[in-house]
């Protein structure tokens, strides 16, 4: 293989790449979202200046792909933090846990996406819909969402899943010190929102030493949806390098 052959591979193994390269439409992406209120200072010890928290929430959300090209239908669960950086209110993705290689290998690799494997679920049960997160065997979250009780206003709903989002780039160099180390920007496109609903909701977070959601402890659940869409994610662009003028 020459090596201008080489270049043009992106991902690894070079004849078995772990994902695909395509940018992923979502088809009937389904959220269960529950932001609650939590500890300030916890909070402050894990949102990365020159991001400023705004108020000490956070958004949990499981979130059921029912139709990703390239990727096939997973689901996904984790935590996103209101901040605002410049101005300009938006989320920071502090935990990302789902259950499809592909799509962990280039949220990481790709974009900046903070995914590792686990197992959520969501589904209905008993007149509640119900979003869970498992580390292994053991429990980290557990959701619970009265099912469509009350009509959401589409464009509520499209306002808060449609807000900037900011990662944090980290690729360590071969000294295993930071070679890449950047915050950066993207959002979601062409957001459809077919249905949107709202109601009385609950969320349980268990300590585990590897999924510490719950380090971010649940004080009081302010707001629940149920939102079903079609959406597109932009790529993704620096807005600052931690390591730009720091010492070699």
């Amino acid at each position: 293989m020459k090596a201008e052959d080489v270049r043009q591979r992106l991902t690894t193994p070079l004849t078995g790449p772990a994902y695909p390269p395509v940018v992923p439409r979502f088809t009937d992406r389904e959220y269960l979202n529950i932001v609650y209120r939590t500890d300030p200072e916890a909070l402050r010890a894990v949102v990365p200046e020159p991001l400023r928290m705004e108020e000490p929430l956070v958004r949990f959300e499981v979130m059921r792909m029912g139709d990703v090209s390239g990727y096939g239908p997973y689901t996904e669960a984790g935590q996103a933090i209101p901040v605002s950086f410049e101005g300009e209110r938006g989320e920071y993705l502090h935990a990302m846990y789902l259950d499809n290689f592909a799509a962990t290998a280039s949220g990481r690799e790709v974009a900046a996406y903070p995914k590792v494997i686990g197992s959520p679920s969501l589904y209905v049960d008993s007149g509640a819909l119900v979003g869970t997160l498992d580390h292994g065997t053991l429990r980290v979250a557990t959701a619970t969402m009265g099912y469509k009780h009350h009509a959401l206003d589409p464009r509520e709903a499209q306002a808060q899943i449609a807000v900037p989002t900011y990662l944090l780039k980290t690729i360590p160099g071969y000294d295993g010190m930071p070679r890449v180390q950047e915050l950066v920007r993207t959002r979601i496109t062409d957001l459809t929102v077919k249905e949107a609903w709202t109601g009385p909701a609950r969320l349980q977070l268990f300590q585990h030493v590897l999924a510490p959601l719950a380090d971010l402890p649940v004080l009081e659940v302010v707001s629940a949806s149920h939102i079903l869409t079609d959406l597109t994610l932009a790529g993704v662009e620096p807005v600052h390098d931690y390591l730009k003028g720091a010492a070699s």
